[in-house]
């Protein structure tokens, strides 16, 4: 509900800051005074028109904003969306505002943080119904109308269970459709995976092959220059020429002086023995340099092989993947997918067995969630029919019209046709309505504004109010046409109204206004030559003294009449209680 509202600059009102609890408020005072102006200030609140023209002279800007007790089902919904946006900050309160500068730039915020106004409204429509003047009129949205009176009737369960069938079934043609789609192009696809499969399979791949491949080709197409190389190596190693003796003689006459050295200075015996080490390290050298030479081979018809072989397996990876891995992955798959559609006639066949099985069950839970909703929406019109009797539209006419839509794919019906379905149900459902004999009965978007809708609203909600989630309802020249007699009944229901939502209305009935449980007055005063609203929230004898004005002059006689039709809405609450 809506716990505070803050309004700056906005049309007449310079500074305004009220604080609202639950249940019936109302707003009171002389035409012109702002009472509507409030009303237009908590629409630019929930995303409504934000004009440059409502800024306050000699102001920069208009801002308007509102702190929002999340407490009844509305407060699932807004955390999804507060969660949603990274928005949630206090899990029990939710703060929207927004201001309009001079130059028409505005800006929507919700708990600080700068948003889209579409977020704004979409949060908006979660806290707050204005009935009146006002187009944010959740019941005039006929996407609304079926969960309303799904609501109303109770069928939670039903629904649910309806759905968790329908979403099987939603499963099972998307599993079929994907079949049979295969099945129509299986023989393409049959050949195509045959021959990618068969030719991955065939090349008998092994992952890293290519890498000791590589090296193989290198050192066959290298094979002469690789001797050449080693031999060189070994003949300086251990060789030599006639003009230049081997290293290995050379380091071996060194070990030699070095040995009969140590000898005689056995100081250096750590001389000799590295000049050994050397000796035998060259040695080791130069029987390593021939092995390698005797290993190198020299062999076209090998080289050839390799080549291929690499060129297979560039060839097979550029066609099904970067690397031998995914190219065996592919084969794999191509293996798999062809099972799933040599398999594909039998899965096709049990699959439609179990779409009819599931058709059916759904034909009887979406004809017996029909049936309920058929009946509650009978039960639902007398009830709203009551309502509008009370409220002197005796004449009035409220009913439920219920559509299908044939459909060859659909639900079998006892007759034999098709239905269409969703995920609702079978039904589209409408609220029309007839305000007046003669009219027929009409959507009801198409009714009349003023006074005759807003009951009809007032209406509509008495009977929905376990059904509805929104919390704050604003009533807005709810009274018009109407005199104090029904005055007193309109007050009777807002009040009912009220222990389910907090109710807010403006009136200039006191019938109606002795009903609720906060009475504000709106004022419109002069200030240093400035035309400003002040709001004062009334007890006591100041309150009798507004109703007392409200019913005309004031005197002893309406000063009592005052007394008389607050005691009266006093025994009533009572009553209720």
């Amino acid at each position: 509900m809506l716990t505070e509202l803050r309004i700056q600059n906005f049309a007449i009102i310079d500074r305004l800051e009220l604080e609202f609890g639950p249940g019936l408020v109302v707003l009171t005072g002389e035409t012109g005074a702002g009472k509507s102006i409030i009303m237009d200030a908590v629409d630019m609140l929930l995303g409504g028109r934000a004009d440059a023209t409502a800024i306050r002279a000699d102001a920069d800007l208009a801002r308007v904003e509102g702190v929002f007790k999340l407490t009844g089902p509305e407060r699932a919904a807004a955390h999804e969306i507060l969660e949603r946006e990274d928005l949630l900050e206090d899990p029990d309160y939710v703060t929207l505002s927004r201001e309009v500068r001079r130059e028409g730039r505005h800006a929507p915020r919700i708990n600080g943080r700068t948003v889209s106004l579409s977020l704004l409204k979409e949060l908006g429509e979660l806290l707050v119904d204005i009935h009146g003047q006002s187009e944010h009129l959740s019941l005039l949205n006929v996407r609304a109308h079926l969960g309303l009176l799904d609501r109303y009737a109770g069928v939670e369960s039903l629904l649910a269970a309806y759905r968790k069938t329908h979403s099987g079934l939603l499963d099972l043609r998307r599993e079929l459709n994907d079949l049979r789609e295969a099945q129509r192009d299986a023989e393409r696809r049959i050949e195509m995976l045959t021959f990618q499969a068969g030719e991955i399979e065939a090349a008998k791949l092994k992952p890293g092959e290519d890498d000791s491949l590589r090296i193989e080709r290198d050192r066959l197409a290298n094979a002469e220059a690789l001797a050449n190389l080693a031999q060189q190596a070994l003949t300086v190693l251990d060789e030599g020429t006639p003009e230049s003796p081997a290293a290995t003689d050379l380091l071996g006459q060194a070990a030699q002086s070095l040995a009969k050295l140590a000898q005689i200075d056995s100081a250096q015996a750590a001389l000799a023995d590295q000049s050994a080490a050397l000796e035998e390290n060259l040695a080791d050298l130069a029987r390593g340099i021939r092995n390698y030479l005797e290993a190198i081979e020299y062999n076209p018809k090998r080289l050839e092989e390799a080549e291929e072989r690499l060129d297979l397996i560039h060839r097979l990876e550029r066609k099904y993947g970067g690397s031998i891995e995914s190219v065996i992955a592919f084969a794999a798959d191509a293996r798999k997918q062809l099972e799933t559609i040599t398999t594909a006639s039998a899965r096709i066949a049990e699959l439609e067995s179990a779409e009819a099985a599931a058709l059916a069950k759904l034909a009887d839970q979406g004809l017996a969630l029909s049936g309920k909703r058929r009946e509650a929406a009978d039960r639902m019109s007398k009830a709203i029919e009551t309502e509008l009797d009370d409220l002197k539209m005796a004449s009035a006419r409220f009913a439920v019209d219920f559509q299908t839509k044939p459909d060859e794919n659909g639900i079998p019906a006892p007759d034999g046709t098709r239905l269409a379905f969703d995920a609702t149900g079978l039904d589209k459902v409408e609220f029309i309505v007839a305000p007046n004999p003669g009219e027929g009965l009409k959507p009801l978007a198409r009714i009349a504004s003023g006074g005759e809708t807003s009951r009809l609203m007032l209406a509509l909600k008495n009977v929905l109010a376990r059904a509805d989630q929104v919390p704050t309802l604003i009533f807005d020249e709810i009274d018009q046409g109407i005199g104090g007699r029904v005055g007193g009944t309109v007050g009777e229901k807002l009040w009912n109204l009220g222990r389910a939502h907090q109710v807010m209305v403006i009136t200039h009935l006191p019938q109606l206004a002795v009903f609720g449980d906060q009475h504000f007055q709106v004022q419109k005063v002069i200030e240093s030559g400035r035309t400003l609203t002040r709001v004062e929230k009334l007890h006591g004898e100041p309150r009798t003294l507004e109703l007392a004005q409200m019913l005309g002059e004031v005197t002893e006689g309406t000063i009592r009449s005052a007394h008389d039709i607050l005691q009266t809405a006093e025994a009533f609450k009572k009553s209720r209680k």
